[in-house]
């Protein structure tokens, strides 16, 4: 029995049927076809099961209605997104989005968020409130910064706004601290892959004003961390 779409968007039932339907949708090439838009999804993490009969917490616990492979369509994250919006279903989304530093957490989330999504990110906080560049850090303004976050943090747990979904990005490299901030926004956690190397090269020909070294340091942490 599902008390909330958190817990079974979260349960073992819904995580292992996606991963059934993911393995055998696929086309000659071995590719998921988006069942909205039509074009392939290449990487998991953009990879949504979408409902078309909608989940509600009158029929979440019918699994002929939520467990229900022909009640599913594989899509886009932008495509579901899109859908729910074209049909005024505003139902809200928020979504922890982490990985390792330059994995391109941030660049997946500005494909897909719209002018009506709320974004956390620390770093975009910092640049606010400083005014400085993107990436340059004073260690004076952090609890100001991690105030701010905190204070947003609030208003997304308890949906103040007329917002659509929200995004929360961070590196997160701690299971119990980010299963915690998952339970607590209801959040469904979405990990955006990428290898150690990619991480680096993507530092190397980075001109943003990072420190490469000082992220060098980042990156190694956070594999080293995570054990990826």
């Amino acid at each position: 029995m599902w008390t909330n779409l958190h817990s079974f968007y979260c349960s073992k039932e819904w995580n292992d049927l996606l991963q059934v339907l993911k393995l055998t949708r696929v086309d000659s090439n071995g590719d998921i076809i988006c069942e909205h838009c039509g074009k392939p999804i290449y990487k998991k993490y953009d990879c949504i099961g979408h409902h078309k009969e909608h989940i509600s917490l009158d029929n979440v616990n019918n699994t002929d209605i939520s467990l229900n492979p022909s009640n599913i369509m594989l899509v886009h994250h932008s495509c579901h997104n899109d859908i729910h919006n074209r049909f005024g279903k505003y139902t809200r989304h928020i979504y922890l989005v982490y990985g390792s530093p330059l994995s391109g957490k941030s660049s997946w989330v500005r494909a897909n968020a719209t002018k009506d999504d709320l974004v956390l990110d620390i770093d975009y906080i910092r640049e606010c409130i400083t005014g400085g560049k993107l990436y340059e850090r004073s260690n004076r303004v952090n609890e100001n910064v991690f105030g701010i976050r905190n204070l947003l943090l609030e208003m997304i747990r308890y949906k103040r706004g007329k917002w659509i979904n929200a995004y929360v990005i961070g590196t997160y490299p701690y299971v119990g601290e980010r299963e915690r901030v998952a339970r607590e926004l209801e959040a469904e956690v979405i990990l955006i892959e990428a290898t150690k190397s990619e991480c680096l090269e993507r530092l190397e020909v980075c001109s943003d004003g990072r420190d490469k070294q000082e992220w060098t340091k980042y990156i190694n942490d956070w594999f080293r961390l995570t054990g990826q």
